[in-house]
């Protein structure tokens, strides 16, 4: 059975960071990071395919940055620069078939998924 399990989330303040992190049960070489602030679709955050390729948000572009633990079945989001806007509850997720990062940052191409964890920033 698959589990994703994420930690690392927290209130911050505004221009503050955090640290997400996200244990896979095993490896997979299409993962992802969304989320879903109250009343809102979840949205793509960021996704990467293999060790390097990815892609972001517009809104979290030059901010956030995703990346692979030392454990390849670890993932990561470093979060810079944060903003109010950014609360929300983060999801990590993992698709059954590879593909380009173009693909895994969009929900319906993710086949499982993490329980989420509850990032807050203040002003």
């Amino acid at each position: 059975q698959v589990q994703l399990v994420e930690s690392g989330g927290g209130s911050v303040q505004a221009g503050g960071s955090l640290t997400l992190s996200c244990q896979a049960s095993r490896y997979f070489y299409s993962m992802a990071w969304f989320r879903q602030a109250p009343g809102k679709e979840r949205e793509g955050v960021a996704s990467i395919s293999g060790d390097t390729s990815s892609a972001y948000a517009d809104s979290v572009k030059g901010r956030f940055t995703i990346s692979r633990g030392n454990a390849k079945n670890t993932l990561t989001l470093q979060m810079n620069s944060l903003k109010p806007e950014d609360t929300a509850m983060y999801y990590c997720a993992a698709a059954e078939n590879s593909m380009t990062p173009e693909f895994g940052i969009r929900a319906d191409y993710n086949n499982y998924w993490g329980q989420g964890t509850q990032v807050t920033v203040s002003s």
